[in-house]
């Protein structure tokens, strides 16, 4: 069996595939993307049939080498690129079919991001960062404020609103990019690498709020390299030359228990190996 006949083989057989599934929060379909450079004469296949679902409510990690396809993946799945071929759903609606004008009112409304350099602008106070996004739906400013309010109070930067990014630390520029992110009430908060550019100690606050936002019922799917990161998530896929090639659910296992299993799986993938994964859902 070739490498991506495997990949597919286990996509299809995966529990967490549903051919007919549009309940999910997010279901992705046979996506496919290829590029192609500039004068057309190779083209690059960066994703192969990938097939998933995220439930409302869950707390997903996506893993897997440089150049695995999960940067690619976590772009689609925000509206940033299109896929070749296949489908992604949010809440039944494919991305695909939402017009370019209201791409822009689309991510707004449904998607928070957080990403690995904060994105933040610096000639804005992490207030006004925070109300960046209900600024250009219209929001009235004193719902504004009744939203940020408990945001920033959960977050431990109800202080620091009308300092400005340079004024700040990385963990506490973090915080306030989630806050941004959950202050417009998405169906889902993608983070790319969202602890990549903190210390230990600042990592660690950021995945204990992670979980407490995920235990409110926020769905997080999370793109990371951190063993630790992922631990912390309920599922974790991981992606292997274009596809998803196997999961772990956490079930009951405890955070270390979740840390030796995704060491081992990577482990395995790095040596490219076929292993017959057992099924881990438990």
């Amino acid at each position: 069996m070739s490498g991506n006949d495997d990949c597919i083989s286990i996509n299809k057989a995966d529990k967490y595939y549903k051919q007919e599934d549009t309940m999910s929060l997010l279901t992705v379909k046979n996506v496919k993307k290829i590029y192609t450079t500039r004068f057309g004469s190779v083209k690059v296949q960066a994703l192969n049939d990938v097939n998933f679902s995220v439930e409302e409510g869950e707390y997903v990690a996506i893993m897997g080498e440089s150049g695995s396809g999960k940067t690619t993946l976590l772009n689609i799945l925000a509206s940033l690129d299109t896929a070749t071929s296949g489908q992604v759903l949010l809440n039944g609606q494919e991305l695909s079919r939402v017009s370019q004008k209201d791409l822009c009112a689309f991510r707004r409304d449904h998607l928070g991001f957080v990403f690995q350099d904060f994105n933040l602008l610096d000639t804005m106070s992490l207030r006004d960062n925070i109300y960046l996004p209900l600024v250009l739906a219209g929001v009235p400013y004193k719902e504004m404020e009744e939203r940020i309010a408990p945001l920033s109070k959960k977050l431990a930067i109800e202080e620091l609103l009308d300092k400005y990014p340079y004024e700040v630390s990385g963990g506490q520029k973090q915080r306030a990019a989630v806050c941004r992110a959950l202050i417009t009430r998405p169906d889902i908060v993608l983070a790319d690498e969202p602890t990549g550019a903190l210390d230990s100690k600042a990592s660690g606050k950021l995945l204990h709020l992670f979980g407490e936002i995920n235990g409110e019922g926020q769905t997080i799917l999370m793109v990371t390299h951190s063993i630790q990161a992922a631990a912390h998530a309920g599922r974790v896929l991981f992606i292997k030359d274009g596809c998803v090639f196997h999961q772990i659910y956490r079930g009951n296992r405890s955070r270390d228990e979740m840390y030796r299993m995704i060491s081992d799986a990577l482990t395995v993938i790095q040596a490219q190996q076929e292993p017959e994964w057992r099924d881990d859902h438990e």
